[in-house]
């Protein structure tokens, strides 16, 4: 699947992304607030390895894309959406160097679109850390509204951790 935006790609992976991906994925400040990493190398090869066989699910229900500069071909971070039935959840990581720029906000609002217009989704969901003003930021310039906190839901990393719920509904789209 491949989806251009006015300054993006987002496009199915392919095993030669692994370097670009490992950039971020292997980053501590990237996945500070994250369940996974900092990725080892073999970590990230083996995440590109299974979202290219989520790639050939029948139907489809998890896509898990890069996300390309239009004007450069440069991967920058990576966006999901995965479906369950009439509701979806939505997702994000970028390479810090292209934090700021309004990228992860474009790259949500297509997941949105894909999720409504495309996939016939009802309900769309997304979660970050508390701590994560940045993600919680994109959330609501794409039109999310906060249900509230899910108490110590999580355990990552040695310990609980709390989450921030945001959703939005196809009308409100």
């Amino acid at each position: 699947m491949h989806i251009e935006t006015e300054r993006l790609i987002l496009r199915d992976a392919v095993p030669e992304d692994w370097e670009a991906m490992h950039e971020y994925s292997s980053d501590p400040q990237v996945v500070t607030h994250s369940m996974w990493g900092p990725n080892t190398e073999e970590q990230t090869k083996e995440y590109v390895a299974q979202i290219i066989e989520m790639q050939q699910q029948k139907p489809r229900m998890s896509y898990e894309f890069v996300v390309v500069l239009r004007e450069t071909g440069e991967l920058i971070g990576g966006c999901g959406i995965h479906q369950a039935g009439y509701n979806g959840e939505i997702g994000y990581t970028f390479n810090p160097r292209f934090w700021g720029h309004g990228y992860a906000t474009e790259a949500a609002f297509t997941l949105l679109r894909l999720g409504f217009e495309e996939l016939g989704l009802h309900r769309i969901h997304a979660t970050c850390r508390p701590e994560n003003e940045a993600s919680a930021a994109v959330m609501k310039r794409i039109g999310m509204k906060r249900e509230g906190r899910m108490r110590e839901h999580l355990f990552f990393k040695g310990a609980f951790h709390d989450s921030e719920l945001y959703s939005i509904l196809r009308h409100e789209f």
